[in-house]
């Protein structure tokens, strides 16, 4: 497997574009995106838990019901989520698209984020998708750029990887930033690949990497109203197509494990006002739910995320916050490390403390990117989970974010 450019267009009949086109007060900011494929693709997504939805998710559930799709299309600025009417422009919005593509409106993907209960007008989509089109071509980034709020980075990858004796191609782009809690989904994130595999080996490969991958982030324990991910799957890369699991499956999974965690990380490393990746590595437990708990609990500590903000090894937050997990846990066992590119300290051994150094633990912690190692010695399960330290920048941004 092998790390490629090109994001959503690194696969073979993926193009993509992203302009401004008027949602946003920000004439420099693109705000709205499409990714394309050339055939009609296979397709499988997942959705936000709220109860409170996006009226795009609605309309993308209907439409690829039949497990098909060819285009996605993403405006950023208005969730058109709350909104009176918000699924007839969804709708609008898929069939002015397919329209101009030439396709039909039941296969296009339809996402939207930003402001929750602020009415969307039509028009500035409606002018912008001409554009849009005319402008297709090999502009992952551009549509990375379309379906950022909050983000402070453009986040996408590519890898190649070989089922059938073909080369194949797997690519992501993600906005997250803001209201990132699990379960599932916690962003947008939309995946392309020219790998040939059945709708429904598709949607049980998404759901499967789901479980480990984004419903294992938390930025700051929203989890959002309008986020989902989605996978297009068109099969130019001439592969005999996937249908059971076997080694051909087993190698897709990897591939597309390999594009979420990336994915993961990046959005964790981009939370709002973030400075740092937190990851939580959960050892030595009695099962994979009791790993999964305690890595979500301490991820998603705001204490602990205050504490790495400032570069304090303040262990017992870990220690705390995985007592209250509700995992059953022996916490008279517990191991806990910090390490990072500075080396790794150990902090904590069989739930007490340990004699170590501030000054030594201060400096792997003012590192950019931190992991907690946690050893639960009770079992051989294991699980990571990714964050970010919780920072004054948090708050201002959320503070004035409709303005």
């Amino acid at each position: 497997m092998n790390l490629i450019e090109g994001g959503v267009c690194a696969a073979k009949g993926f193009k993509a574009n992203g302009i401004h086109c008027g949602i946003r007060k920000n004439r420099t900011k693109r705000d709205l995106s499409l990714i394309y494929s050339e055939v009609p693709a296979a397709a499988a997504a997942v959705y936000t838990t709220n109860l409170v939805k996006g009226a795009p998710l609605a309309v993308t559930r209907r439409h690829i019901a039949d497990g098909k799709a060819q285009a996605v299309i993403c405006n950023s600025g208005n969730a058109n989520t709350c909104n009176a009417g918000g699924e007839k422009i969804a709708e609008e919005t898929c069939a002015l698209l397919a329209r101009e593509l030439g396709i039909a409106a039941e296969d296009v993907v339809v996402a939207s984020t930003g402001v929750i209960g602020q009415p969307l007008d039509l028009t500035p989509i409606a002018n912008g998708i001409s554009g849009l089109v005319s402008g297709l071509g090999y502009h992952g980034d551009f549509a990375a750029e379309g379906i950022m709020t909050t983000d402070t980075k453009v986040k996408e990858i590519a890898v190649s990887f070989t089922v059938d004796g073909k080369e194949c191609r797997i690519g992501g782009i993600a906005k997250g930033s803001g209201m990132i809690h699990p379960n599932m989904a916690t962003m947008l994130v939309f995946i392309t690949t020219d790998c040939a595999i059945s709708s429904e080996m598709l949607s049980k490969a998404l759901k499967s990497d789901v479980a480990d991958t984004f419903n294992m982030v938390s930025v700051d324990g929203d989890t959002s109203t309008n986020d989902m991910v989605t996978v297009l799957a068109n099969g130019m890369a001439g592969n005999r197509e996937i249908t059971c699991e076997g080694e051909d499956f087993a190698v897709f999974m990897k591939a597309l494990n390999t594009v979420t965690v990336d994915l993961c990380r990046k959005i964790a490393g981009d939370g709002e006002g973030a400075t740092k990746l937190l990851e939580c590595n959960v050892r030595g437990a009695a099962s994979l739910s009791v790993a999964k708990t305690v890595a979500k609990s301490v991820i998603c500590s705001s204490l602990t995320k205050a504490a790495m903000f400032g570069a304090d090894a303040n262990w017992g937050r870990v220690l705390c916050a995985i007592g209250y997990s509700g995992a059953d846990v022996d916490v008279n066992s517990v191991d806990v490390s910090f390490r990072s590119a500075k080396g790794e300290i150990r902090v904590c051994t069989d739930g007490a403390g340990v004699d170590f150094s501030e000054e030594k633990a201060k400096e792997i912690l003012l590192e950019e990117e931190i992991e907690i190692l946690i050893n639960l010695k009770s079992g051989d399960a294991s699980a990571t989970a990714w964050g970010c330290d919780l920072t004054y920048d948090y708050v201002k941004i959320n503070g004035d974010y409709r303005t």
